[in-house]
């Protein structure tokens, strides 16, 4: 299970710039990040979940891929972003 239809609409809700905005980089990098959490704690039950693995590392450079590009287009939408998922320090 990945994510919940609540939770992923709670997450548009929240990140959204418009109404009905599903397809910003901030609304997709908060999903992601929710996706890479939930399957960070399942490794740690499930060390040897290969499959799996390949599917996180996935995640996390379509994650970097929209990072980067929303960091080249706007800096300050970028800032805001990593410092409300708490991604860097």
């Amino acid at each position: 299970m990945s994510i919940t239809a609540e939770k992923k609409q709670e997450l548009i809700k929240k990140y959204a710039i418009n109404d009905g905005d599903t397809g910003s980089p901030e609304v997709q990098v908060a999903i992601l990040t929710h996706r890479i959490v939930h399957l960070t704690e399942h490794f740690k039950t499930h060390k040897k979940d290969n499959h799996s693995r390949r599917g996180l590392l996935m995640l996390v450079n379509k994650r970097r891929k929209l990072l980067s590009y929303l960091n080249s287009k706007d800096a300050a939408r970028y800032k805001t972003l990593i410092k409300s998922l708490g991604l860097r320090k």
